[in-house]
């Protein structure tokens, strides 16, 4: 695996590549990888010839400094995960190399996704994320990069991203990878106490109880039903659940037979914010 940590030295070695016609697929991530991410990575070399993936912990994403400061960095062991399925390219930047002096996010407008559900609670979060990922695209030049489901509504708005600003390169979702117990993959879990973690399953075996409630109960009796599981978790807060069409992320209040549906929430385990969502269908 060949690794970079400035922009100019992987252009120079992807450009090689592009020129022998090679395509490129391209994974971001935060590092603190777990099989969600080598999943990611693996579709990623079954669809293209070369895989590049980035470990970047970005700060303009961060609304709570707290967070970004205890964001787990695993590089050692992330380098060791990337080797074992193959990896081809790694880019890991320093925030400098991203930002120079300005550690500021650009301003966006992703037609009003970004101002549900995480964007309700986390101010200036997608500014973030639009903000790196449109620079990481800019620096790799990928055919395709592969984006986890867990985070949906990121996913969304990295499309609308991409199609506003006319970027050459297509945007892939692929489903969430769990634990054998259900909870959604995330870095996060490394940080659960062990009561928290062995409660934080309780996230989606609600969601899946959502999932069948849908074909039968109104939008309104299903949202009351969910708040009160909460309220019998003493160990788990509930920041929000939702469900909200597909496409706009808009909260729905009642069902139409022409769009597509899914279940949103946000729980705190502890100081631990925990993310999932799933797919419902009328």
């Amino acid at each position: 695996m060949k690794k970079f940590y400035n922009k100019k030295d992987l252009k120079g070695c992807l450009l090689k590549y592009k020129s022998n016609n090679k395509t490129i697929g391209f994974v971001p991530t935060m590092g603190a990888l777990h099989e969600g991410h080598l999943s990611l990575i693996k579709k990623a070399k079954e669809k293209n010839d070369v895989v590049v993936v980035s470990i970047f912990v970005n700060p303009t994403q961060f609304d709570n400094e707290e967070d970004l400061k205890k964001y787990p960095k695993t590089i050692e062991n992330d380098i060791k995960l990337l080797e074992s399925v193959s990896c081809d390219v790694l880019f890991s930047p320093s925030v400098e190399e991203i930002y120079a002096k300005n550690i500021v996010s650009k301003k966006f407008n992703f037609d009003g996704l970004e101002h549900q559900m995480e964007g309700k609670f986390r101010d200036g979060h997608f500014d973030g994320v639009g903000t790196i990922v449109k620079a990481l695209f800019e620096i790799v030049e990928p055919d395709k990069a592969y984006f986890g489901q867990k985070d949906f509504q990121q996913l969304q708005i990295i499309k609308k991203m991409v199609k506003k600003n006319n970027l050459p390169l297509k945007i892939k979702g692929c489903p969430i990878f769990r634990e054998k117990d259900g909870l959604a993959m995330s870095s996060r879990n490394t940080r659960l106490t062990e009561e928290h973690r062995e409660i934080a399953p309780f996230i989606f075996k609600t969601l899946k109880k959502v999932k069948k409630k849908f074909y039968k109960k109104e939008i309104s009796e299903i949202n009351e039903w969910v708040e009160n599981q909460f309220k019998k978790q003493p160990l788990l807060e509930l920041e929000y659940f939702t469900i909200a069409e597909e496409k706009t992320l808009e909260s729905a209040e009642t069902k139409e037979s022409n769009k597509k549906y899914r279940a949103f929430i946000a729980v705190f385990a502890g100081k631990i914010r925990l993310i999932d969502n799933i797919r419902l269908k009328n």
